[in-house]
């Protein structure tokens, strides 16, 4: 006789909620790291166009490096805090009109619900029945989606962004100072190039978009940058300037 509880039941099954968090998660690293591979890239490409001196590149490239990772990282920490900051006030002010209006706030969750199809006894009973179990969690979800104990960490998300771009940078810096200076900067062309199409793909995948067109936007985009930052970089050695 089988004893499991429907508590117990797909247990082991993704919840959609948990999911799309993780797949946003995801998404963020993916553009973080493609973020530090064009930017990189296209500091050293840029430098390399102006001198062949290994030294000049690998500072102008460490420089690039750590400034991005703490730009990057700075501006996902006041991004997440700012969204942090409102979710908690909404959630204090759902939290103040349920303790001083607690009937107009159930009608309001039985009015959501036969919004979305049940009739107004059902919805009713299911506000009740809701309210009764997690009165403020009943209200933040169906009214704002917001879940209580789900709230990102904006230390988190800074460390996680700054993580990424460092991944995306170490290819670039590889790509331009391990080869001999004659293959150098058209290695590191396609290098960033087909791993510039390999996070379109990936990106475009877990948002469930085309890979195809995901992967030639992000190379012609890449390779503008590239050929952009060589151009000047090329100008203004041939000028003397630098």
């Amino acid at each position: 006789m089988d004893t499991t509880g429907p508590a117990t039941l797909h247990e082991n099954e993704p919840h959609h909620n948990d999911l799309a968090h993780r797949l946003n998660w995801l998404r963020a690293g993916v553009l973080g790291a493609n973020d530090g591979i064009v930017s990189v890239a296209a500091i050293v490409v840029g430098v390399a166009g102006a001198t062949t001196d290994t030294g000049a590149i690998l500072l102008a490239g460490a420089a690039g490096v750590v400034g991005g990772a703490i730009s990057m990282s700075l501006g996902e920490y006041v991004s997440v805090s700012s969204q942090k900051d409102s979710q908690h006030a909404l959630i204090e002010k759902e939290r103040r009109e349920l303790q001083e209006q607690p009937e107009e706030e159930l009608e309001e969750l039985a009015a959501i619900y036969q919004g979305k199809g049940l009739s107004p006894a059902t919805a009713r009973t299911v506000a009740k029945e809701l309210t009764a179990h997690d009165a403020l969690g009943a209200h933040l979800s169906a009214e704002l989606n917001i879940d209580e104990t789900d709230i990102v960490s904006p230390w988190h998300a800074a460390f996680a962004s700054a993580l990424a771009f460092l991944i995306g940078a170490i290819l670039p810096m590889l790509a331009i100072l391990l080869p001999p200076e004659n293959i150098r900067i058209p290695l590191t062309f396609v290098a960033v190039l087909v791993a510039l199409a390999a996070t379109g793909a990936v990106g475009a995948w877990i948002g469930g978009g085309s890979k195809l067109k995901a992967a030639i936007r992000v190379v012609i985009g890449g390779a503008a940058a590239l050929v952009a930052t060589f151009a000047i970089g090329s100008a203004l050695g041939a000028s003397g300037i630098v």
